[in-house]
């Protein structure tokens, strides 16, 4: 088995390596340390490279941006792959908005490059976009809620299961962010939808994992342990610190993608985070890190939400599920905590 992956120095991309490399498949990877760019030292995912390198059996690594259209289609051209799957990205709504050009051209143009490489050289192959429930702009925010001790909350019933992928992803609010991972997201639908090809689209909630090189703009969890760990203070911004996220680890979203490859789809969609069962709060979370050892995190409210962020965001499975049965989440929020703590305790330069 041939396998692509773009992004793989980050939390999806080296969990694909690992999990592909695992079954036996030769892995590529896509990586240009953009995220160092990006954020800064503490975006630098060198080290994620080099585990690979010395872990993954069968992983070679491509020093490659996705812009460079002439060599993404080399690429593509040269090799024969059973299976693309794209995590590269600019994941930040602050910097996207400081970077608009570079954003774009990462998140819609990179794509468009894979894409029409696929289309010319890789009908076969299955191609996995990770997208982000950020296509939905704030239109999820104008669904009634209620302020509860420690969270917001659905004040519709009906509403329990979360966001299903019927949520209009137009006239909203998205970040520049969030328009050119949209862009992305209608651009794959249209490539499996138009051509026919094998194209599944996952809009990601909080995707974590001990392997996240998380910061203040981006990577909620990670963010989150490694600033209760290190004594720094975290700044929470707007809705009380009781907004809510659904966190799914990246080894249950490696399943997924695999459930896919084995029965693909032409231009589907997915909604793909944690679900209700592994939602919490900026306050819940931060109280369950200190249960769990992870210390006790110093705060700083700032009374201004960031533009277009989500209130209230729980992913419906239901449909992920219904096409594939036997899928689910199987680690909880307490195991994902655990282990990302134990990892930061073990992380080079933690005192940093």
């Amino acid at each position: 088995m041939q396998v692509l992956v773009t992004g793989s120095n980050g939390l999806i991309g080296s969990e694909a390596v690992l999990h592909y490399c695992e079954l036996g498949a030769d892995v590529t990877g896509i990586d240009n340390n953009m995220r160092a760019i990006f954020f800064g030292r503490d975006g630098d995912t060198r080290w994620n490279q080099s585990r690979l390198e010395r872990e993954a059996q069968g992983f070679r690594h491509v020093e490659l941006d996705i812009r460079d259209r002439a060599g993404v289609l080399g690429l593509l051209e040269r090799n024969s792959y059973d299976l693309i799957i794209h995590c590269a990205a600019q994941p930040s709504h602050d910097l996207a908005a400081r970077m608009p050009f570079e954003d774009f051209d990462v998140n819609a143009g990179g794509t468009l490059n894979l894409l029409e490489g696929l289309r010319r050289h890789q009908q076969s192959a299955v191609f996995i976009l990770m997208s982000t429930n950020k296509v939905y702009g704030d239109s999820p925010n104008e669904l009634d809620l209620v302020e509860q001790e420690t969270r917001w909350e659905y004040a519709d019933p009906r509403q329990h299961h979360g966001i299903d992928e019927r949520c209009r992803i137009d006239q909203t609010t998205h970040s520049l962010f969030g328009a050119s991972k949209t862009a992305a997201d209608v651009m794959a639908q249209e490539y499996g939808r138009y051509f026919g090809l094998k194209v599944g689209v996952f809009r990601g909630g909080c995707l974590t994992g001990p392997q996240h090189s998380g910061v203040e703009l981006h990577g909620f969890l990670s963010y989150l342990v490694k600033t209760a760990m290190t004594g720094n203070t975290y700044k929470i911004f707007g809705y009380k610190g009781k907004q809510v996220r659904d966190n799914i680890h990246c080894r249950d979203v490696l399943r997924a993608i695999h459930r896919f490859y084995e029965a693909p789809r032409a231009g589907e969609v997915y909604n793909l985070g944690g679900g209700r069962a592994n939602s919490c709060s900026l306050l819940e979370a931060a109280a369950l890190v200190e249960e769990l050892g992870g210390g006790r995190l110093k705060t700083e409210y700032v009374d201004q939400a960031r533009r277009g962020d989500h209130i209230c965001y729980i992913s419906d499975l239901r449909k992920m599920m219904s096409h594939y049965p036997g899928w689910k989440i199987e680690i909880g929020l307490r195991e994902i905590l655990t282990e990302m703590i134990d990892a930061w305790k073990h992380r080079p330069g933690l005192s940093h």
